[in-house]
């Protein structure tokens, strides 16, 4: 079974009740990741949750440290490098990805993570090696990952 990045989407859907369809496939492709040890994190992800966590779903800052906490032993969490960033500025001058999708692509290109579990670019999409699922895609099913 192959490593999969799960995107920043998948992290605040698992805590956004006023969506339960997202909220329980959420939790479903978490634990699944979590229960296989296929699962990984950028950096950036736990970033984004946070802000999106606290800033837009008014959730309290002293439960999503917990949360992110909890996600950065789960799973293992990569950095933001200067590598990356140079990669993701590749990634929009060459395949005009908004930087910080880009930089997403980048974070799994350079750990040789091949596919990103992600809303954010078509289902199916293959970008040097790296393939990008939509994990809420009605034809997604979670026994085939």
């Amino acid at each position: 079974m192959s490593s999969i990045l799960l995107d920043t989407n998948v992290l605040v859907y698992a805590l956004d009740v006023r969506q339960a369809f997202f909220q329980e496939k959420a939790k479903t492709i978490i634990l699944k990741a979590e229960e296989t040890a296929t699962g990984c994190l950028s950096v950036q992800c736990l970033a984004e949750f946070f802000r999106v966590a606290t800033a837009k779903m008014q959730l309290p800052a002293s439960e999503m440290i917990k949360q992110v906490e909890y996600w950065q032993n789960a799973f293992p969490v990569f950095p933001l490098t200067p590598q990356i960033v140079l990669e993701a500025a590749r990634g929009v001058r060459d395949y005009q990805l908004s930087y910080y999708d880009a930089q997403i692509w980048a974070c799994a290109r350079l750990n040789q993570i091949p596919i990103i579990f992600t809303e954010d670019f078509q289902d199916g999409q293959t970008l040097e090696g790296i393939r990008f699922v939509n994990p809420f895609a009605d034809k997604f099913a979670i026994e085939e990952w």
